[in-house]
């Protein structure tokens, strides 16, 4: 239980990491190792199919791309930069709070159910498992694909100058 809690830390410390950080690269990296960490973190719940997926397409497809088009773009005026990163923290002071706020919730409403699967069903159809036995994992992930679609959104969005 210890580890768990560990890694846990761990992978509340990298995504802080990947957000707060002012280079998209180093904000690449941050999210691969969280994507690492929430690897093991389901094989150690017993989810090793999410497990696969979350480390071949978060770690591994999406790092790629991520660093393929980081070095693509170009680099900021010093002036401008100096500007976003100041700001940078006033912009997202609420995500440590709200982060602290849902762990709390998500202690004080605990349940205690057993996440791992039985050793026969591991030998059963995939989809089954997917679709019936880990809708848990199905939603995780697609709380991860939006977070990253939304990251995507804020970092590349950018703000429409002279009216274009």
């Amino acid at each position: 239980m210890n580890i768990m809690i560990f890694l846990l830390v761990l992978l509340v410390l990298a995504a802080l990491w990947a957000v707060m950080t002012s280079l998209l690269l180093r904000a690449a990296i941050a999210l691969a190792l969280t994507s690492i960490i929430l690897t093991v973190l389901m094989f150690e719940m017993g989810a090793p199919l999410a497990a696969v997926f979350e480390l071949s397409v978060c770690a591994g497809l999406i790092s790629v791309v991520f660093i393929s088009v980081i070095s693509l773009t170009h680099r900021l005026p010093l002036k401008e930069y100096l500007d976003r990163r100041k700001n940078r923290i006033g912009r997202f002071w609420f995500l440590p709070v709200l982060l602290v706020i849902a762990g709390l919730a998500m202690f004080y409403f605990k349940q205690s159910f057993d996440m791992r699967l039985p050793a026969k069903i591991l030998i059963a159809d995939v989809r089954v498992v997917l679709w019936q036995l880990r809708r848990l994992d199905l939603f995780g992930q697609i709380i991860i694909l939006l977070a990253g679609v939304f990251g995507v959104l804020i970092l590349f969005g950018g703000s429409k100058k002279n009216g274009n």
